[in-house]
């Protein structure tokens, strides 16, 4: 099938698109822990998870690292690999190897790390790496967590349970334990009592959960369900298990155990720690029925042993037998043969004719309280109640039908009850009405009421009067708060001096005699949940026989610790600066009990990090890295202040602080309310920073724009400096770029890339900050903000900052005006030959942006042409270059062309040659690029030409020009003298020529010339009569001889200077004439008539003339026979002075 080359070109567009997609679609490597804070505890397990995924191929094995890194220090250290052994450090590496702490796969792609048993110094930020052994990174290859360990504060114990307990089947089992916890994080308590057999797995009788819910343990969930196993819960700390009906498989050892969990931040819980009490072992023997009556027990008491008239009687009665929860029975009370009331075996109460209308009247009830108790309230007790009164119960028989068979009678001893008149003698309508209830004529007395302050002990004292046998005691308790609650035995003391103690709250009980009718009952260490009615129950004994008993209550009030010991945290000053110290006092006031008090700081609403806690055995345990913190106690009567002192305080100690104090009793932490909350707040120091910052700005489109932002202040401390740009436009402002205190720049968030590749910043000297703009836009305009902030050091080291200091500055950018001109101003130069020529062309206006780039072109125009033709082109871009002329050759490889400032375009010609001679002229275009980047020619202009003269050397040749007469005579000579003062150049040749000009004539012929090659010419054909001298370099004479008036005439010398050109030869460069020589011959006659008187002064002027000439004339024919002997190389003189001996050469020398 075929297609065409549109709807191919769709297909394959397609394609790639999908694959982009697909490619987007790929998972990125992530990696995976629980979020901390992760709190564990002290000598307990820490368990992590760490899972891996995106990697290409999820079947193989990653390598997996971990490491963490201290509070107190910054470095990371290596734990523990998968795929390396040599991986841990030394601190950890033997821990790694006993497999105290391990790493290991659950699968390909995770791992657990624990460490079997945590250390204090294990607190850190651990950090689970994977090892990327693919090509290409893509996705977060690590994962942080933080862990926090903490004191193991639980506390689980039964200190009032004896070793070994005894039990018959059926009895019932109470036990008490204590646990509690005093950790600052928010954790709960699960609890659980356990029955362990020899040879058998422990077995839960019956827990609590940390969600406060009950639940009975397998095997129990019947007798739970009957109400025969309760678990509760006194106050905060302490848990009874009630085990109504023991049996025989409940043998064996039970104890409590407690656990401590926390709510991680993942919602999750976690058991940070257990702890279990020790185990009492349980005896439970099996109880044998006895068919006689023998085995029936029956015993009455009385609550109170003084009432007055209409208040109530409480009688007690006890029946007690072997098999009690198999048998049934019948239960009476009887004031001597009248029975008051009955209660069968099914429940059913029958009342005595006598007592029917007390019945009714509700002054009578009777009801069972308990497996074996039974109780007969009567109320508004009369005169006539007086008797004796006694407790019979029989034994019921079931048969198979359920008709019951009465067994015999057992009565209990009997109780008396004697009323007394008493008449007040004012009047005989008031009397008071007093029973006693006694078998005999002692009494008992104890105080009403006892106050005691929780954790204090309790001491109550029974007084007995009218003593005549042995007595025994009894020290039972009631709690207060349920009106059918029933006394429990607490400790007894037999008549023997034997103590019998009972379980009492895990209480030390301690019963004792002091005196002869005085009886003493000790507790330590009371709670709130001690308090109730305690009664005194005192037995007469005469011949191992019971003749009397009576009892006397006080009702026990315990004070909680709350109530009397006052937690309260205060602060000198709470707002400090960085570097000040601060004092935190945490008074606790109230008697001395053991407290457990703890220091924790709340940074945030979601961590709250124990600082330090000190126990109530005066051991103190540091939480982390507190090594900034002190403790001072200070105690005084009923005061003791715990401070905490920090030392250079910094940002890391702002919080809200808090004092925890536990009282510590039986082994148990009772929380007392917090104290109250102290906010420390530390205050940075004010910020002296002052900066200078660039006044406002404005500056041409596309130029480069520099904004500097100066400090003016020193710091005496160590400083950093982070500096932030930002750009406010109508009232919005955004970041541009950043420089945070470690000098790492950053873009803000909304900058485009384009505008990030023209927009730098960087530090100078001073400090300054610099924000660079190139390429500046129009939209650049707008305010520019820097703004700096100073940071300094706290006393740790630890890095702070001050508030930021901003300055503002106003940018403008704006297209500028097109006024491009050169200047016009016609040049001329002249330059010697071998020299570097600059030819300047320059901008008188429209140059002063620098967004404006320009292109130059210089133009020459050489003499005898009106062609002008390019020599060199510089581009707007910078691009150099020479149009091609074969006849420009010579020079554009002479040229450089150079721009010293922004307005001027130099040329430099170097070696100028005389042919370079023309009218050169520089153009130039101006550029500049748009918003799009492209470029546009914004102007153009030309410059004045220059017109430049480019000569061999310098004219400075300089001949004498004396003017002078010479008078001569007939055959007498002359000379003519050609002195040359001044040449143009040393490598300069001369040319000589003497001219003679008639006194009649105008005409100047030459006579004699001497060339530059030292050749000689007679250029009139007398050289008989002429002699060249040449005496010196420059001096340069002509000697006629043999003259006669013919000869007379004005005679000068021309002088010619000739140079070697660097193109064209030897040129003839300048030209000069010598002053007029002019002679005149006189006749005969003149020279007689001037030897007359008249002219006598005449002739002695005229001698003395021709004696000078004379002279000088011998010289002169001494100088040229001196040169002739050198030019002649010592040829002897002729009959003239010739160079040469050869004729004169006639013709002319043509210019070189």
């Amino acid at each position: 099938m075929k297609c065409s080359q549109k709807t191919c070109l769709r297909a394959n567009d397609l394609l790639l698109f999908l694959g982009l997609l697909l490619h987007c679609g790929e998972a990125k490597v992530n990696t995976e822990t629980q979020a901390g804070p992760l709190y564990r505890v002290v000598g307990y397990e820490l368990s992590i998870s760490c899972n891996v995924s995106g990697f290409t191929d999820d079947s193989i094995t990653k390598e997996i690292q971990f490491r963490v890194k201290k509070p107190a220090k910054a470095t990371e250290i290596n734990i523990i690999s998968t795929g390396d052994l040599d991986f841990s450090y030394s601190v950890y590496k033997s821990r790694v190897r006993s497999d105290e702490i391990t790493l290991k796969h659950e699968n390909p792609n995770s791992v657990f790390f624990k460490i079997q048993r945590l250390e204090k110094g294990d607190e850190g930020e651990y950090e689970c790496s994977v090892v990327n052994h693919e090509t290409n990174y893509d996705g977060r290859y690590s994962v942080k967590t933080t862990v926090k360990v903490i004191d193991n504060s639980l506390s689980v114990s039964s200190p009032s349970s004896p070793p070994t307990l005894s039990y018959n089947e059926g009895d019932a089992l109470t036990l008490t334990c204590q646990a509690s916890s005093n950790t600052i994080q928010h954790t709960h308590l699960s609890f659980a009592w356990y029955l362990h057999k020899d040879g058998e797995d422990r077995k839960p009788i019956i827990s609590l959960g940390r969600d406060f819910t009950l639940s009975p343990g397998s095997g129990f969930e019947g007798r739970y369900q009957a109400g025969h196993i309760r678990l509760d819960k006194l106050g905060e700390a302490t848990y009874k298990l009630n085990m109504a009906q023991l049996e025989l498989s409940d043998q064996g050892r039970i104890y409590c155990q407690a656990q401590e969990w926390i709510q991680d931040s993942d919602q999750s819980w976690y058991s940070i720690a257990e702890k279990a009490a020790k185990e009492t072992t349980l005896n439970v023997k099996a109880r044998e029925v006895l068919p006689d009556t023998s085995s029936l027990a029956v015993s009455i008491s009385a609550q109170a042993v003084t009432l007055q008239k209409g208040q109530e009687l409480s009688l007690f009665c006890n029946v007690d037998t072997q098999n009690l929860n198999e048998r049934f029975f019948s239960v009476a009370w009887l004031r001597g043969n009248v029975e008051l009331v009955r209660i069968g075996p099914t429940g059913i109460q029958s009342v005595g004719p006598q007592y029917s209308g007390r019945v009714k009247e509700g002054e009578l009830r009777a009801s069972r309280i308990g497996d074996r108790d039974y109780l007969l309230i009567l109320q508004h007790v009369r005169t006539e109640d007086q008797g004796q009164y006694i407790c019979r119960a029989w034994l019921q028989d079931r048969g198979p039908v359920g008709a019951f068979t009465q067994g015999a009678p057992q009565d209990s001893s009997s109780r008396s009850l004697l009323c007394f008149l008493i008449i007040f003698f004012n009047t005989i309508t008031n009397y008071l009405l007093l029973c006693l209830i006694t078998e005999s004529g002692f009494s008992v007395e104890m105080e009403n009421t006892v106050g005691v302050n929780e954790g204090y002990g309790l001491m109550l004292t029974c007084k007995v009067h009218g003593v005549k046998g042995q007595l025994s005691v009894t020290w039972q308790r009631k709690p207060t708060s349920t009106s059918a609650a029933i006394f429990t035995k607490v400790i007894s003391l037999s008549q023997e001096g034997v103590v019998e103690k009972a379980e009492f709250m895990s209480h030390k009980v301690n019963a004792m005699r002091s005196a002869a009718g005085t009886f003493i009952l000790e507790l330590d260490e009371v709670r709130p949940s001690d308090a109730g009615v305690y009664e005194c129950a005192v037995s007469e004994w005469e011949s191992n026989s019971k003749t009397n008993s009576q009892s006397q209550t006080t009702t026990v009030t315990v004070v909680p610790s709350e109530s009397f010991v006052k937690v309260s945290l205060i602060s000198r000053n709470n707002n400090v600066t960085v570097g000040e110290n601060v004092e935190l006092m945490c008074r606790v006031k109230g008697p001395p009990v053991p407290i457990t008090l703890a220091w924790s700081l709340q940074r945030d609403a979601s961590t709250l990090d124990n600082i330090l806690t000190m126990y109530y055995d005066g051991a103190i345990s540091w939480s982390g890295d507190q090594s900034r913190y002190q403790l001072k106690v200070k105690k005084q009567e009923n005061v003791v202040f715990h401070s905490l002192l920090i030392n250079g305080v910094s940002q890391s100690e702002v919080g809200i602080y808090q004092c925890r104090v536990s009282v510590f009793l039986d082994n148990a932490y009772k929380k007392l309310p917090l104290s109250n909350l102290v906010a420390i707040s530390v205050l940075n120091p004010t910020s002296k920073l002052d900066l200078t910052p660039t006044p406002a700005l404005t500056g041409n489109i596309n130029t480069d724009i520099k904004i500097k932002c100066s400090v003016n202040s020193k710091p005496s401390t160590p400083t950093h400096y982070a500096v932030t740009w930002l750009l406010q436009k109508q009232a919005e402002s955004t970041m541009i770029m950043k420089s945070d205190r470690d000098a790492l720049v950053t873009f803000g968030p909304n900058v485009q890339p384009s505008h990030s590749q023209r927009i730098s910043m960087k530090r100078t000297q001073g400090p300054s900050f610099e924000l660079n703009i190139r390429q500046a836009r129009i939209s650049d305009n707008g305010s520019y903000v820097c703004e700096v902030v100073e940071w300094l050091q706290d006393p740790h080291g630890d890095w702070y900052q001050l508030s930021p200091v901003s300055k503002t500055t106003e940018l403008t950018v704006i297209e500028p005006a097109n006024d491009l001109h050169l200047e016009k101003k016609e040049q001329w130069l002249t330059a010697r030959e071998g020299d570097e020529v600059e030819l300047k062309c320059n901008i008188i206006s429209g140059a002063s942006s620098p967004s404006f780039f320009y292109k130059v072109t210089w133009l020459y125009t050489g003499h005898g042409t009106s062609v002008r033709s390019p020599l060199v082109e510089l581009d707007h871009k910078g691009l150099l270059s020479y149009p091609g002329n074969q006849e420009l050759r010579g020079l554009q490889g002479r040229l450089h062309l150079s721009r010293p400032t922004q307005r001027s375009f130099y040329l430099r010609i170097k070696r100028a040659h005389e042919e370079d001679n023309g009218t050169y002229q520089c153009q130039v275009e101006q550029y500049q690029l748009d918003q799009e980047g492209h470029w546009q020619q914004k102007a153009s202009d030309s410059a004045g030409p220059i017109l430049l003269t480019v000569n061999v050397t310098d004219i400075n040749l300089s001949v004498v020009e004396e003017e002078r007469d010479l008078n001569l005579t007939r055959s007498q000579n002359f000379t003519i003298p050609c002195h040359i003062t001044k040449q143009s150049s040393n490598e300069s040749e001369l040319q000589v020529t003497w001219f003679w000009q008639k006194e009649s004539q105008t005409e100047q012929r030459p006579i004699f010339t001497i060339y530059r090659n030292a050749t000689l010419q007679d250029r009139l054909g007398k050289g008989d009569k002429l002699r060249f001298g040449h005496p010196l370099p420059k001096q340069f004479s002509l000697t006629v001889s043999k003259t006669s008036p013919e000869d007379s005439g004005l005679y000068f010398c021309e002088v010619e200077e000739w140079l070697l050109s660097l193109s064209l030869g030897w040129r003839k460069v300048a030209v000069e004439k010598s002053g007029h020589l002019t002679v005149h011959f006189y006749d005969e006659g003149f020279v007689k008539a001037i030897s007359k008187p008249e002219c006598k002064s005449n002739i002695w002027m005229g001698m003395l003339i021709v004696t000078v000439i004379c002279s000088m004339l011998v010289i002169v024919l001494l100088v040229l026979k001196t040169c002739r002997s050198k030019v002649s190389g010592g040829n002897k003189s002729g009959e003239n002075l010739w160079a040469e001996q050869h004729p004169l050469n006639t013709k002319p020398i043509a210019d070189d």
